[in-house]
């Protein structure tokens, strides 16, 4: 497939960038793009949830009725689970979340991802750019030039720059991010993805295509 790379303005600059079959061009897995997004929300969560037990209640332990007479069982302390703000049974405890994924599982699914986005034509390569200072109007100038502004955009840089990245921040329909954070779930839940042209080259050399 090859795609027009345009310039900040969206004009083409008559060049051609093409993607690679083996990246952009697969039978998409979805089970494995349902793995690799199952992890990565895996992996963001805390797991910092607790609930304390019978034994963790500070409270007394005496016994709140007499051994007869009450005409039942006889109740327990104020710690009772029973009772309100007694402790809890089977709360939950603080746990790792994450999970193993293979290496290969995890490419599939981003190969997967990417080639969705090339089957659904929401893919744009811009030549490689980068901002004097941080300005969100030049963000947004640039989402409008490309015509991705309300198309929820996902900008991928070949390397790290600062000033876009700060650029963005305030606007939260864009996400920038490099090559090396790509993922599934970012790919995904973009509804367009724009690529500079270093990017491309990059990607090849991430995924080890030729």
């Amino acid at each position: 497939m090859e795609l027009s790379v345009l310039n900040i303005k969206g004009e083409d600059t008559g060049r051609k960038v093409s993607l690679n079959d083996a990246i952009f061009g697969i039978e998409p897995n979805d089970h494995a793009i349902y793995l690799d997004v199952k992890q990565f929300l895996a992996n963001r969560r805390q797991g910092t949830h607790k609930a304390k037990a019978r034994s963790e209640i500070s409270g007394s332990t005496r016994k709140l009725g007499r051994q007869k007479g009450g005409g039942g069982a006889r109740p327990g302390d104020i710690k009772s689970p029973l009772r309100v703000g007694g402790g809890r049974v089977f709360g939950p405890v603080p746990r790792d979340y994450s999970f193993k994924l293979n290496k290969k599982v995890k490419q599939l699914a981003r190969k997967s991802a990417l080639s969705y986005k090339a089957k659904n034509g929401a893919i744009t390569v811009v030549e490689n750019f980068e901002f004097e200072a941080p300005k969100t109007k030049k963000m947004l100038e640039l989402a409008k030039n490309l015509q991705v502004a309300d198309k929820k955009p996902l900008i991928v840089l070949s390397s790290a720059n600062k000033n876009v990245y700060l650029s963005a921040r305030n606007l939260p329909s864009i996400n920038v991010i490099t090559t090396s954070e790509l993922n599934t779930y970012n790919v995904l839940n973009a509804k367009t993805l724009v690529l500079t042209e270093g990017s491309v080259t990059i990607l090849e050399q991430i995924f080890k295509v030729e």
